[in-house]
């Protein structure tokens, strides 16, 4: 897959969404909820970069959901609703990985089935609509 091309480079993010988001359905199963929440984020912000890509970005920077969002909206306006759900998994992005971003605790020890099972929920969500945007004969 050429680099620079948008035309082709949607579809590597959105598979790598599509992965991370069987990655956290599998971590949760397995009671690594910090985990499944983190691949729940990262699995929507790959479905945004994609969508980015898709929608002719050559360049598509961050990773906090409320501005990838933000930067889609310029293509699509209907991507303030999706910014309004996704934006919520922001606050997986570093809180279940490092002790420091929490106060006083561990990831591991701070997230469970009920975290997980809603972040999941919300990456499943976005990914549908990102898929449902860049149209079903490109995914």
């Amino acid at each position: 897959m050429a680099e620079g091309r948008p035309d082709t480079r949607y579809k590597a993010w959105m598979a790598q969404a599509r992965y991370d988001m069987d990655a956290a359905e599998a971590n949760a199963l397995q009671g690594r909820h910090a985990l499944a929440c983190f691949l729940s984020h990262q699995a929507a912000e790959k479905a945004v970069t994609g969508f980015l890509y898709a929608s002719g970005c050559e360049q598509v920077w961050g990773h906090a959901l409320a501005d990838l969002c933000e930067d889609a909206l310029a293509f699509d306006p209907s991507f303030d609703l999706i910014k309004s759900v996704a934006m919520l998994l922001d606050k997986h992005f570093l809180g279940t990985r490092y002790p420091s971003a929490l106060p006083g605790g561990v990831p591991a020890e701070a997230h469970d089935e009920t975290d997980s099972t809603r972040a999941m929920a919300i990456a499943r969500e976005v990914l549908k609509a990102v898929a449902e945007r860049i149209g079903h004969e490109k995914t």
